[in-house]
Parts: C-alpha cells; structure tokens; sequence
C-alpha cells in the first residue's frame, strides 16, 4: 500500500497515477489524477459524505486478470474508485480510510 501520508488528522494514498487525500483538518477530501503527461482538475467533497469504504472486484475478460479498486461511497450515491494492485492493497487502502474517518468497510 503506497501511503504517502498516514497521520490522525491526514490520510494520503497513492496508487499509480492517482491520489487520494483525506484531511480532517480542511473537513475535504481530494482525488488528483494524472492522464499521460497532464494533471487532471482535482476532485475535491466534505469528508462528512463519505457514508462508506469497499473494495470492488472484478475480472477483466480480455486477460482474465482480477482488478480491484478502493471505492469511497458518497451520501448522494457516487463514488470514486481508487485503483489498487491487487486485493490485498485494496482491503488496506479500504481499512486505512475507515480508521480514519470511522465508517462502516461496506460490500
């Protein structure tokens, strides 16, 4: 698990490209992307709608390979994906925002 940052007030992850950051401090939480070469406009909510963390898997067809992503649930019913290695890192990633943040690891 790439964390950058891991400390009571403040969570960063990284997984490739993207960064999830959770900061208790500023109440928001951040996802920056990275397409090629370009920074993408950061996605940026209050922390309290986060309702609940996941993790999503599902397997690529073409290679048959399993893909698994750390979901972050709104109240609203969207959510952001942040892609993991593999399932271990996505439980990881999952746990470490719950513990942060104290919600329930949803699915």
């Amino acid at each position: 698990m790439p964390t950058l940052e891991n400390a009571q007030t403040r969570l960063s992850i990284k997984s490739g490209s993207t960064t999830l950051t959770l900061d208790k401090t500023s109440g928001k939480i951040t996802l920056q992307r990275k397409l090629l070469l370009w920074q993408q406009k950061p996605l940026e909510k209050p922390l309290s709608e986060v309702v609940s963390v996941s993790v999503d898997a599902a397997v690529d067809r073409a290679s048959g390979v399993e893909v698994c992503h750390t979901m972050v649930i709104f109240q609203a019913g969207d959510a952001w994906a942040l892609p993991a290695a593999d399932k271990n890192e996505a439980q990881g990633n999952a746990i470490a925002i719950r513990d942060l943040l104290h919600v329930p690891l949803g699915g």
